[in-house]
């Protein structure tokens, strides 16, 4: 099981902080788990297309597309932080 959290204006936009996912067997990395959550469609396909800014943390690392997933992992979606 994964455990997800989501930050800023995707917790705002999904409607969700955290949730837990049993991970399928087909989803081995961020990309089939980003696949796997915009097929939810909605906000969840609108808010996690390849074109919106967000970054996202597996196990409190960056992570890009190609990091493997595995059962247990905390993921972190958020946007990207700005300075000022």
């Amino acid at each position: 099981m994964l455990t997800l959290m989501y930050f800023a204006r995707l917790r705002e936009a999904l409607g969700v902080s955290t949730e837990q996912l049993d991970l399928p067997p087909e989803v081995q990395d961020v990309s089939g788990l980003l696949l796997l959550l915009r097929s939810r469609g909605g906000a969840w396909e609108a808010e996690l297309a390849e074109k919106r800014a967000f970054r996202v943390a597996v196990n409190q690392d960056m992570a890009d597309s190609a990091t493997v997933i595995r059962d247990g992992d905390e993921i972190a979606i958020f946007p990207p932080v700005t300075g000022g």
